[in-house]
């Protein structure tokens, strides 16, 4: 079999359609059903079948992508390991970063790199964990976080390493009657008015799990991904907000700690499996690494 064509057929897996992949590999959509076509003849099996309008992996299909996880993967380091024998570690590598874990990490990470030979490309991409497999498509490492509860990302085609474990705190504006306290309890809460993220995100993870302590449905007035604005609107009285520490950045916020409930969220680095032992790759892994345990422990 081919390297190329098993190229064609992870990219199918990653994208979903013909057209996707013809677009990432700069190639036909005729080429793309051709490569594909040929596989399935060496492999001896359908690796597509019919699904509505569209077409999509059969079983054999899905366990050749895997295999041909590994084969790409032992072809990558082949070439870092050459790439070792002249210059170690070299080469660009992509990163996808939710932002406000990108505003943390970064300042620390891109200057430990600067004199490595390694160029970081980092984006930020504001998805759930649940996008991480689509997002390793396109990029080499992706940091993701999940509510500490949540289950850890699993699959055959992701490999995960946890970075760091972030408390997530109650936010109020600092003549909020609460403002004067250490710490908070779920039921002290019940009667607010919340400004919270969309669904599928930590905090609103943890804002589910105040509901259920409580059994009172948490009234939310906003939903917003973006950090500063509903450190704005929490200013401003409108409501309290959830909010993981290290993001906090007005000075004049007052933030709670919550008590009797497992409130944080985890920091978590995803590639395909057995990325990481391109020089590279490695090498970035370990300085958001360094960086999450200077920020934890400062």
């Amino acid at each position: 079999m081919s390297v190329d064509r098993l190229r064609v057929l992870r990219e199918f897996a990653d994208r979903g359609t013909i057209g996707g992949v013809a677009e990432a590999l700069s190639m036909t959509p005729s080429a793309v059903s051709q490569q594909l076509k040929v596989l399935a003849k060496e492999a001896g099996v359908p690796l597509l079948e019919p699904d509505g309008r569209r077409i999509r992996l059969t079983d054999a299909g899905h366990a050749l992508v895997v295999r041909a996880d590994e084969v790409l993967a032992a072809m990558d380091r082949a070439v870092a390991e050459m790439s070792h024998y002249r210059a170690s570690p070299r080469g660009r590598v992509r990163v996808a970063l939710f932002p406000s874990g990108a505003a943390l990490l970064l300042p620390h990470v891109l200057p430990a790199l600067a004199d490595s030979g390694v160029e970081v490309m980092a984006a930020d991409e504001d998805a759930p964990p649940s996008e991480v497999s689509r997002l390793l498509a396109d990029y080499d490492v992706v940091l993701t976080h999940r509510d500490e509860r949540a289950p850890a990302l699993a699959g055959p085609r992701v490999a995960t390493r946890l970075l760091m474990r972030e408390p997530t705190d109650v936010l109020v504006a600092p003549d909020h009657p609460l403002a004067h306290r250490t710490e908070v309890t779920p039921a002290e809460l019940s009667d607010e008015t919340w400004i919270s993220v969309r669904g599928g995100f930590p905090v609103d993870d943890v804002l589910r799990s105040i509901a259920t302590l409580t059994g009172v449905q948490p009234r939310i007035a906003q939903r917003l991904n973006d950090f500063r604005v509903i450190e704005t609107l929490v200013l401003s009285g409108y409501g309290i907000a959830l909010m993981p520490r290290f993001a906090v950045a007005h000075p004049d916020l007052v933030m709670l700690p919550l008590s009797g409930v497992r409130a944080a969220r985890l920091y978590e680095l995803a590639t395909r499996p057995h990325a990481d032992k391109r020089p590279a790759i490695a090498t970035v892994l370990a300085a958001f690494e360094h960086a999450a345990a200077k920020i934890t422990a400062d």
